[in-house]
């Protein structure tokens, strides 16, 4: 009998050109994506996305899938405090609260379509609540956009202004359109 392996992380060089007009925020970023082996390209690329809204200079990817206690992206003070924790995908309100306890702010990228929408159905009345907490729904189409340009060395562009988010590459484009729930 064979032993049973782990599967590693697939490596995404990339680099990211964001011009953010709205926060006069103007950066290259050059990173390594790890994707978890049970990751899709849709939610690596969506955490990419993330950070171009977020963007600045102390933001970082954090080990996401491999562990509980971490979001997918979070900016931490000088002092060790968490500023901002980012997560994606539909977790659960026990989660929720957690996030909203150890972190100032906290922003929710949901995606999925139907799903999304039958998750914020079920959680809208609670995190609304939350003072600490935006919710942000990605457009299932604008996602699927993004997903065909993960690549394992990606050169990205994005641009943000007032309700305006385009990301491309060298072969395409997407005006990604973004909900705001809370």
């Amino acid at each position: 009998m064979s032993p049973i392996m782990a599967l590693n992380a697939t490596l995404f060089k990339t680099t990211l050109d964001i011009s953010d007009i709205r926060r006069h925020y103007y950066q290259t970023h050059q990173f390594t994506v790890a994707r978890h082996p049970s990751e899709t390209d849709e939610r690596m690329m969506l955490r990419i996305l993330a950070f171009a809204l977020y963007a600045e200079e102390h933001l970082e990817f954090t080990k996401g899938l491999s562990t509980d206690d971490e979001p997918d992206l979070w900016l931490k003070s000088l002092t060790g405090e968490i500023d901002l924790w980012i997560e994606l995908g539909l977790p659960s309100e026990k989660r929720m609260r957690k996030a909203r306890g150890v972190a100032k702010q906290v922003v929710l990228l949901i995606y999925g379509g139907r799903t999304a929408q039958m998750w914020w159905d079920e959680h809208s009345s609670k995190i609304s609540r939350y003072g600490n907490v935006r919710v942000i729904e990605v457009n299932p189409e604008d996602s699927a956009i993004l997903t065909a340009m993960a690549q394992r060395t990606m050169k990205l562009q994005c641009t943000i202004d007032e309700g305006s988010v385009w990301f491309s590459d060298a072969s395409s484009n997407v005006d990604v359109q973004l909900i705001t729930r809370c």
